[in-house]
């Protein structure tokens, strides 16, 4: 089937608004929140962005497997892969943490982007959450470097897919953090 951009020929014959794939994003709220606006605006033509806007509040439960449940059933499920925007503290975050967890659980793609505002180490690596890093180390899930061209996160994207294809390559073996370290 010929692609016109990201609409399909029979689709545009039979009338239909082709169905865009689901991301899911996760963020620092409070710190690269500007960074997601301009990744919505950027991209939404293309995707339908999910993100939990109110995962900073209480879900309603003080217990963190119940925490963890409601993500991965109203955020996590129903995407087909996760995007992780990391910026200066994304790594100290435990939502983020638990929102790659619940990714991985699922079995879906994983793609890292390094935002303009990523802290190296002493050593010259990107800071990026635990569960990220190991699994762009067994090669499950990809990175990239902040992009605003729509070909490129599409490329992007299509990698993270693939790989997730390799699911004996998932290592979700990292402790969940139970809080925030800033």
């Amino acid at each position: 089937m010929t692609n016109i951009g990201n609409y399909k020929w029979a689709e545009l014959l039979r009338g239909q608004t082709p169905v865009k794939s689901k991301v899911f994003v996760s963020y620092h709220h409070q710190r690269d929140q500007k960074y997601y606006d301009l990744f919505a605006e950027l991209f939404a033509d293309g995707y339908e962005i999910l993100t939990d806007t109110s995962i900073d509040r209480k879900i309603g439960s003080d217990d963190v497997d119940y925490q963890q449940q409601v993500i991965r059933e109203k955020h996590i499920s129903g995407s087909s892969i996760t995007v992780v925007l990391c910026g200066a503290e994304t790594w100290k975050r435990r939502w983020v943490d638990w929102e790659i967890h619940m990714t991985l659980n699922k079995e879906h793609a994983l793609l890292g982007i390094c935002l303009p505002t990523n802290p190296r180490s002493s050593n010259g690596k990107f800071i990026v959450p635990d569960g990220l890093h190991v699994n762009i180390v067994t090669g499950y899930a990809h990175f990239i470097q902040w992009t605003e061209n729509p070909q490129e996160l599409k490329a992007a994207i299509e990698v993270a897919k693939q790989r997730a294809r390799l699911t004996r390559n998932i290592d979700n073996t990292s402790p969940r953090m139970k809080r925030s370290r800033s």
